[in-house]
């Protein structure tokens, strides 16, 4: 089984949760706010998510340390339910929780979630033209782009929607002539 997959099975049940209690609440909007900022932070600081998934940092100092990054700026349900984490030993799922999280209300809400691999970031009139083009072809009325930098592509990009991948990439196009010149 492969980590990636384990952290889905960790995280889809958390997510879940937190889902029932925003929807019995009526805070789903608010959640998906404050879980997007905190998922900011965590990708933009290498260094806490290093701090969060070391075992040698005790639960108080984890608890410490997003108490300061995180209380007062978000509901206190979510800082309570970040604590919980901590105190389970599924800190180190948080990203995969967030991103489980905002899946499931992004289906919810009928909006399509695109995943976009570049080695550069696209410009905002890239992705402004990209996202247009991707409502014509799924007939979609909302699309939440998701950009991931990859320098192993060489160069192009990849476009992910659901299941179907647009390889676009250098690397893609490289496999391909590799695979076609090894079958002769």
């Amino acid at each position: 089984m492969s980590t990636q997959n384990f952290g889905e099975k960790v995280a889809t049940p958390y997510a879940e949760a937190l889902i029932a209690k925003a929807q019995k609440v009526e805070c789903l909007d608010q959640y998906k706010i404050d879980l997007s900022s905190i998922l900011s932070v965590l990708l933009k600081s290498k260094d806490l998510q290093i701090f969060l998934v070391n075992p040698l940092n005790s639960n108080i100092n984890k608890k410490s340390v997003l108490k300061k990054l995180f209380d007062g700026q978000i509901n206190s349900f979510i800082m309570n339910f970040l604590l919980v984490l901590v105190d389970r030993r599924r800190i180190s799922f948080l990203k995969s929780i967030i991103e489980k999280y905002l899946e499931i209300t992004y289906l919810l809400e009928s909006v399509t979630i695109v995943e976009l691999y570049s080695v550069v970031d696209f410009s905002e009139d890239q992705q402004n033209d990209l996202i247009n083009k991707i409502k014509l072809a799924t007939k979609s009325n909302e699309i939440k782009l998701i950009s991931k930098k990859d320098p192993s592509l060489i160069g192009g990009f990849i476009i992910k929607i659901g299941s179907k991948v647009i390889d676009a990439s250098l690397v893609g196009k490289l496999n391909k002539i590799s695979s076609y010149l090894n079958s002769k």
